[in-house]
């Protein structure tokens, strides 16, 4: 008890810090109506703010030391309609180590086959355009059709067509890469690409960057934006901007976030944006993506929201795509004339000879000499394993995993080898060991791995340019109706909080499009199902229970086969118990006054 007290305490204080009202670097959002902004900013000015950006109706700015009270009084004029803060927008990216080499040949993500969009075809000329608003896209890569690609230039980040690090070219080869027999293939390819520019190698943008980009966005003539990016709470400017690109017509995709938590991040948490969860290839929910709650309020004004929440999901684990030319570092590893997945480790080069088991590699081993060492993972570093290897007289090192899944890793700061060393899966090593021959390669690269809601969010951008394409007749809306009617059901059945409808899928989407029409054949996508939630607070035991997809206004909620309410559908209830009560108990909704039932779900405490 004392330790639930402290930790209560604990959270208490976390809470306090994070809702100051100190803004992030002392920046703030002034909206004004345009007519008297030139007097708004000169007030600011001279009260001592930097302006930092100039918007429509709106203009940014830092004030050294003020937090959002005191700025308000600074700015205590009758042409100020609201001041708040100007929120962080970080990139939601995991970085993995780079594996595979497309340089030679053209290679197809798992992504690509996952969600479909193998099975149909994109139509050029149809308007369909997707503005990335992200770090930029290289020109060095040679994967894109240039010619139908634009950008704007920015003071504070420089050229579109210039990297500010690497995750805006990964984003938009995932979109729109090009089908031409080298590199990697994107969702939608070839596509028409508008670059926003908003974040450096450091990292940052603002709310109103974006609410400012998406201006620039729709300028452009685009109607799907891709974000990879978010960060904490909400902000209004850039809120409306969204709304209004949606209301006229375009859908806004953005990443749900890489925290692995229920916390909400925006801009994904708007309702007029479509939330993006990732998963991996094995249809399983990456660890990392953020399952924030789809219920709005709390206790009997709880409503259920479906739009504040992840809608779908796809491919977002070790995800293959561009990289600014020679960026990225990548591993190819043979034996025996078949390639396998691998991992760099260090040392670029290229290595190609007999092979020679090492077992552990905790020794010199003269038998090595002029061979691939094969080594189990274990006891030693994977420094001194290649140390070893390296000292025998081997040329390259191989190192398998003793557990399930990919060998990632490096060989420290110290690095003091230079062969070069790739990590292996566990599952192929008995086809490593049984090999006489292997080769070994590690070179710089145009193409290169990342994980991340970063990298589900443009896959789910590049199919709905894809679908678009096909049915161009369609509002924004509507496409995103028909990617979560057609989801593939994940997790638990029914839509959830973790994939939402499920995982995307173009062939689906196009087929439910061409058969029921831009309206779809179904009001409303996915199954009915119901979601149970417990919590204990306030000295009682709480089931907070809600329906998704029901077909009827109202829904009969059961526990343990008995009937407890009847509640409109798509609602919020709450079944509470006294703190002493305990036991197993099974809920099921069903439509009013039938046995048209949910799946059970099972809550103990």
């Amino acid at each position: 008890m004392k330790i639930s007290k402290l930790a209560s305490m604990i959270s208490l204080l976390a809470l306090g810090i994070a809702t100051s009202s100190q803004a992030a670097d002392n920046r703030y959002v002034i909206q004004v109506d345009n007519q008297h902004k030139g007097i708004v900013k000169a007030l600011a000015v001279k009260s001592g703010a930097t302006i930092k950006l100039d918007g429509d109706g709106f203009f940014a700015a830092t004030f050294d030391n003020q937090d959002l009270a005191q700025v308000k009084g600074l700015l205590n004029n009758p042409h100020v309609r609201l001041v708040e803060e100007d929120q962080r927008r970080t990139l939601q990216s995991l970085y993995q180590d780079d594996a595979g080499d497309p340089m030679q040949a053209q290679v197809t993500p798992y992504a690509v086959y996952q969600s479909q969009a193998d099975q149909v075809d994109f139509v050029p000329g149809t308007a369909t355009k997707v503005c990335v608003i992200d770090s930029g896209l290289d020109r060095s890569n040679p994967d894109f059709n240039w010619g139908a690609i634009t950008g704007d230039n920015d003071s504070g980040t420089g050229d579109w067509d210039v990297n500010g690090g690497p995750h805006g070219t990964h984003v938009a080869g995932t979109i729109g890469a090009a089908d031409n027999g080298i590199g990697v293939v994107g969702m939608a390819p070839g596509v028409e690409m508008h670059i926003i520019k908003v974040f450096t190698a450091s990292g940052w943008a603002y709310s109103s960057d974006l609410a400012h980009a998406t201006d620039l966005c729709s300028q452009a003539g685009a109607n799907i934006i891709s974000m990879s990016l978010g960060g904490g709470g909400a902000n209004s400017v850039e809120s409306n901007a969204f709304e209004a690109f949606t209301q006229a017509g375009g859908l806004v995709v953005a990443a749900a976030g890489n925290d692995g938590n229920n916390s909400r991040s925006y801009p994904a948490g708007y309702p007029s944006v479509m939330m993006i969860g990732a998963n991996d290839a094995d249809n399983n929910i990456a660890s990392f993506s953020q399952f924030p709650s789809c219920s709005s309020g709390r206790g009997k004004r709880a409503t259920m929201d479906e739009n504040i929440c992840v809608e779908v999901t796809a491919g977002g684990v070790q995800t293959l795509s561009t990289y600014p030319a020679g960026m990225s570092t990548m591993a190819s590893m043979s034996a025996d004339g078949v390639y396998y997945d691998s991992a760099a480790m260090e040392n670029a080069g290229s290595a190609s000879g007999s092979t020679y088991f090492m077992g552990t590699a905790e020794a010199i081993d003269s038998g090595a000499n002029g061979k691939v060492c094969m080594i189990d993972r274990g006891n030693i570093s994977f420094h001194d394993k290649v140390a070893n290897c390296e000292a025998s007289g081997g040329i390259g090192a191989i190192i398998i995993n003793n557990v399930e899944g990919m060998l990632y890793g490096t060989l420290g700061d110290a690095n003091t080898t230079h062969i070069p060393t790739v990590g292996a899966a566990l599952a192929d090593r008995t086809p490593l060991l049984s090999a006489t021959m292997a080769t070994v390669n590690i070179s710089a690269s145009d193409y290169g791995y990342m994980s991340g809601t970063s990298m589900a969010t443009p896959a789910v951008s590049g199919v709905a340019a894809l679908v678009w394409s096909n049915f161009p007749e369609c509002t924004g809306s509507e496409i995103r109706q028909a990617l979560k009617a057609t989801a593939e059901d994940q997790g638990a059945p029914g839509h959830d909080e973790y994939f939402g409808y499920g995982i995307v899928k173009a062939k689906a989407a196009y087929d439910y499009l061409l058969s029921g029409g831009c309206d779809g054949q179904d009001s409303q996508p996915g199954t009915f199902s119901l979601t149970a939630e417990y919590e204990y607070a306030k000295g009682k035991h709480r089931v907070n229970l809600a329906t998704v997809a029901a077909p009827t206004p109202m829904v009969d909620l059961y526990r343990n086969e008995q009937i407890i309410a009847t509640v409109p559908a798509d609602t919020f209830y709450t079944d509470s118990f006294g703190r002493k009560e305990s036991g197993t108990f099974s809920y099921k909704a069903c439509e009013e006054n039938t046995q048209n039932c949910t799946q059970a779900q099972s809550i103990s405490f």
